[in-house]
C-alpha cells in the first residue's frame, strides 16, 4: 500500500466517524452548536493517527480502522444491573451515563453539599448557564483528531461544579457503562469539572460494560474529560478503564491548574482490546503540585498505551509520576 493510499483511508475513515457524529447531534443552545461546528470544521482537515505520528508511534490503530461504527443509540435501562460497579462510599454522589447518554433513573446526587452542581447540560442550574461556555472546549489540549471528533458530536456532558471553598468529603462517582448490541458503536462521553478557588473533590471517573459476556461486542469509547483547578484548589482524579475485551478506548483528560492548586491522578487500566488514555496537565501558575500515577494490567492480545504531558510553565512547580505495567 502507497503511503498516499494509506493517508486517504485515514482521512475517508475519519470523515465517516464524523458523518455518524452529524447524525447523533440534536443539540439545541446556540453556543455549543458553533463550538460542535468549529471543532468538525478542524477535523474534516485532518486524519486518524498512525504510527508516523510522533505522539502515537507507539499505538497502532490500524485495527480500529477494520470496523465500521455507527452512532450510539439509547438503552433500556429497566433492565441494567449496575450493582456490582456501585462505589457504597458514593451511593448519593454518582452519575451514570449508559452508552454516553445521561439515566438519570441510576444516578444519585442526594448527599451532595448545597451549591455543589453534579448533573448534564440539562440540569445545570442557571448561575452556571452562562458561564459553561467559558469553561467547556476552551483547554489548551483539545485540538487533537479525537477531542475534536468528540467536540464534533457532543450531545451532552457529565458536569461537576464546585463553588468556592466549596470542600465534597463524599468520592463522586462517574460511571459510563457500554451496551454492546452486535452492531459497531460509538461512544462519546464528555465529562467538565470545574473546581472553583479553595474547592476539594475526590472523582472516580469509571468506564466499565454491561455484565453479560455474550452480548459484548466491538465498540469504541472516545472520551474526554476536561478539568480546571482554581487558586488553592485540589482534586483528586481516579480513573478507572474497564472496558470489555472487544472495545477500543480512547481517552483524554486535559487539566487546567491555577496558582497553589493541587492536582493527581490515579490512572488503572486492565480493559479494552486497545485503550489509549492521554493525559494533559497544564500548570498556569506558580506553585502548583501534580501528581501522576498509573497502573496497567494487560494479557493475551490487549495493547495499552498512557501518553502524558505536563507542562511546567511557572515558577515553584512540582510534579512526581510513577507509572506501572503488569502483563500476563
Amino acid at each position: 500500500m502507497t503511503m498516499e493510499v494509506s493517508v486517504k483511508r485515514e482521512v475517508s475513515y475519519l470523515s465517516a466517524l464524523l458523518e455518524q457524529c452529524r447524525q447523533d447531534n440534536p443539540v439545541e443552545m446556540d453556543w455549543l452548536q458553533e463550538l460542535s461546528n468549529h471543532a468538525r470544521g478542524i477535523a474534516q482537515e485532518l486524519a486518524i493517527p498512525t504510527t508516523k505520528d510522533e505522539e502515537w508511534r507507539f499505538t497502532d490503530l490500524s485495527p480500529l480502522l477494520q470496523e465500521t461504527f455507527e452512532a450510539a443509540l439509547a438503552f433500556d435501562t429497566s433492565t441494567l444491573d449496575i450493582s456490582p460497579v456501585v462505589l457504597p462510599e458514593a451511593m448519593n454522589s454518582r452519575l451514570v451515563f449508559v452508552n454516553g447518554i445521561y439515566a438519570p433513573e441510576l444516578s444519585s446526587v442526594a448527599g451532595l453539599p448545597e451549591g455543589v452542581f453534579l448533573g448534564n447540560l440539562a440540569e445545570l442550574p442557571s448561575e452556571y448557564q452562562s458561564r459553561i461556555a467559558d469553561y467547556l472546549g476552551k483547554h489548551q489540549g483539545v485540538t487533537d483528531v479525537f477531542t475534536l471528533l468528540n467536540t464534533a458530536g457532543l450531545t451532552d456532558v457529565a458536569v461537576i461544579w464546585l463553588p468556592r471553598n466549596a470542600e465534597v468529603t463524599l468520592p463522586i462517582h462517574l460511571l459510563f457503562v457500554s451496551m454492546a448490541d452486535g452492531v459497531p458503536r460509538l461512544f462519546q462521553p464528555r465529562c467538565l469539572v470545574v473546581a472553583e478557588p479553595g474547592s476539594q473533590l475526590s472523582l472516580v471517573e469509571e468506564y466499565c460494560h454491561g455484565q453479560e459476556a455474550s452480548a459484548q461486542g466491538v465498540y469504541l469509547t472516545n472520551s474526554v474529560t476536561e478539568v480546571w483547578v482554581g487558586e488553592n484548589a485540589r482534586v483528586t482524579h481516579i480513573r478507572v478503564d474497564g472496558e470489555s475485551n472487544q472495545a477500543f478506548h480512547v481517552g483524554k483528560s486535559a487539566i487546567a491548574q491555577a496558582r497553589n492548586s493541587f492536582y493527581s491522578c490515579h490512572g488503572i487500566a486492565f480493559g479494552g482490546k486497545l485503550s489509549r488514555h492521554t493525559l494533559e496537565v497544564f500548570q498556569m501558575g506558580e506553585g502548583t503540585e501534580t501528581i501522576l500515577n498509573g497502573l496497567t494490567a494487560i494479557s493475551e492480545q490487549q495493547l495499552a498505551d498512557t501518553h502524558s504531558a505536563v507542562m511546567l510553565n511557572h515558577p515553584n512547580g512540582i510534579y512526581n509520576a510513577l507509572l506501572q505495567l503488569i502483563t500476563d
